[in-house]
């Protein structure tokens, strides 16, 4: 049985370091995605927790779960809708007419609940940015790595 060997692709000296380069900047990136989504993360989620939301008893998923990540938050958001449409016979904000008590409350449960999709949008940020900086530390050490095992030209 033989094995074959393949050899090592020749690139410049140039060509190496450029691509080394482009490795490193790769690493620079994950790191700094990796950490700057993890900042966030935890930003939103000690915020959301600071203001003692807890999802509703009747919510269709994880009631009476304190507010403090995306699941959580639209939970919470989910119910929010559904009290506001019960109460107002099934019309939101702009179907309710301008002179209706309840236009009011329906109003604040828009807004509470735009705040909470708001926060669910910036925990899929944050996850976005961690799961690109992994991939973009990934291709880096990659190219860190091909780049090492080539024979350079003069």
């Amino acid at each position: 049985m033989s094995t074959a060997t393949v050899p090592a692709t020749a690139l410049s000296a140039t060509k190496t370091k450029v691509i080394k380069l482009i490795g490193w900047a790769g690493i620079l990136g994950a790191i700094v995605m990796i950490i700057g989504g993890g900042v966030v993360w935890g930003v939103v989620s000690s915020q959301l927790a600071a203001e003692q939301i807890t999802v509703a008893e009747d919510a269709s998923f994880l009631a009476g779960a304190p507010v403090v990540g995306p699941f959580s938050a639209y939970a919470q958001a989910d119910i929010i809708n559904h009290h506001a449409l019960a109460m107002a016979d099934s019309k939101t904000y702009a179907e309710l007419d301008q002179d209706d008590p309840l236009r009011a409350t329906v109003m604040n449960a828009s807004f509470l609940r735009t705040s909470l999709f708001t926060s669910v949008v910036s925990f899929g940020v944050s996850a976005f940015a961690i799961g690109m900086g992994v991939l973009s530390g990934l291709f880096g050490y990659a190219l860190l790595t091909l780049a090492s095992g080539t024979r350079k030209t003069e």
